[in-house]
């Protein structure tokens, strides 16, 4: 089944849908990734967009229950060179077309993806439009400037959850009964954290309760207040999409916890972080995603090849503070990827130190949390609150 791909520079690219008919917009953007695909459709950062995998063959191991990062597909839709139908590999349960087709997400392929992925390098990442009905190169053009831009959109309301959960013996469990009455599981882990949903990853939660955390996930509008009645040790601010700036809520509750107690932010929460504490955050140009992004520690000097998925940083020059500390760049572009306080238990980093995919260089930081809390609490002790 053919399908037009239009970008909203005029840009116009051929391929060929294998899933069926298609018709949708969104940011369009490239992933360079060699695998990890099932990963990267529900990864909820990539909600409201249009993911071109840079490997030319995609689906070559299928699908299964078990690699995913969210409870469904969060892109919009998946570019691939070529797709490989008949997968090969022994925790194969379906294949990656099934996949897409039960989700109701559309699949392309033939598409010159190299060509495509230069363009969004030139232009940067920019609205497109999919359909294998509108043909004519003119209308979908126009079908892709009338549709949203990412700058001043909230996704976070698409994909945090609906409730509190508490992630337990690697299971997401429902809280039933409301906040302001819920209590902390005697037999859990010695670290209580709270982790703000604004999309996060099921590794992120799985890393955490590696580490002896009882992790309550809350829903991206949770209040300081019903934070401060959970007294947790530590707070967890996750990766999501679209504009941080967008995300006023968050930011304000951010801004009262600052300073209560031990605080940990990736990607998304990062930039929340930093507009708390006064900075400021900016588009990239094309963002950086895939699993090959050099960051270098410059406490330590170290250079650390990471998984990373953001299209927005947060403005160096911005953060006045002479207290915050910017502790990670990255080595492509020089722009910020982390940074802590030095009075106050807070850390924050753009990339993704959870992989899934990608390497496992950056997995300290998570040790690093709990060290923090064991410095601020005196132990692993919930009776130290």
């Amino acid at each position: 089944m053919k399908a037009l791909i239009a970008l909203e520079d005029g840009s116009v690219f051929r391929g060929r849908s294998f899933t069926g008919p298609v018709d949708t917009t969104g940011e369009i953007v490239f992933n360079t990734s060699m695998s990890g695909y099932q990963e990267i459709l529900t990864d909820p950062s990539y909600c409201g967009q249009i993911v071109t995998m840079t490997y030319p063959l995609i689906g070559s191991y299928g699908v299964n229950a078990l690699d995913v990062e969210s409870d469904r597909i969060q892109v919009r839709a998946l570019l691939v060179k070529e797709y490989q139908e008949v997968p090969s590999n022994w925790r194969s349960e379906k294949t990656l077309a099934d996949y897409l087709v039960g989700a109701g997400v559309p699949g392309i392929q033939g598409v010159d993806t190299r060509a495509l992925t230069r363009r969004i390098r030139v232009a940067g990442a920019m609205r497109a439009a999919i359909s294998t009905t509108d043909l004519d190169p003119d209308s979908l053009v126009e079908k892709a400037r009338r549709s949203p831009a990412m700058e001043g959109l909230d996704l976070v309301r698409e994909v945090t959850g609906k409730g509190p959960r508490l992630w337990k013996d690697g299971m997401a469990r429902p809280v039933e009964d409301p906040l302001e009455t819920f209590q902390w599981p005697e037999d859990g882990g010695p670290w209580r954290v709270v982790a703000v949903d604004y999309g996060i990853k099921t590794n992120i939660l799985r890393s955490l309760e590696a580490r002896g955390c009882t992790v309550l996930v809350v829903p991206a509008d949770v209040s300081a207040e019903t934070i401060d009645r959970l007294a947790p040790h530590g707070l967890f601010l996750s990766n999501g999409p679209g504009d941080p700036a967008a995300v006023t809520y968050a930011v304000d509750t951010i801004r009262q916890q600052v300073g209560k107690r031990p605080t940990f932010g990736i990607c998304l929460g990062h930039q929340l972080l930093g507009l708390a504490l006064g900075g400021t955050t900016f588009k990239l140009k094309f963002g950086h995603r895939g699993g090959n992004q050099p960051v270098q520690d410059l406490t330590t000097g170290k250079v650390e090849i990471t998984s990373q998925n953001h299209g927005f940083a947060v403005d160096m020059d911005s953060l006045r503070d002479p207290d915050i500390e910017l502790t990670h760049v990255n080595l492509n572009d020089g722009t910020l990827e982390g940074l802590r306080h030095r009075r106050i238990p807070l850390f924050s980093v753009q990339y993704h130190p959870e992989a899934s995919p990608g390497p496992h260089d950056a997995g300290n930081l998570f040790d690093r949390f709990v060290a923090l809390m064991e410095a601020h609490y005196g132990g692993p002790s919930s009776d130290s609150l």
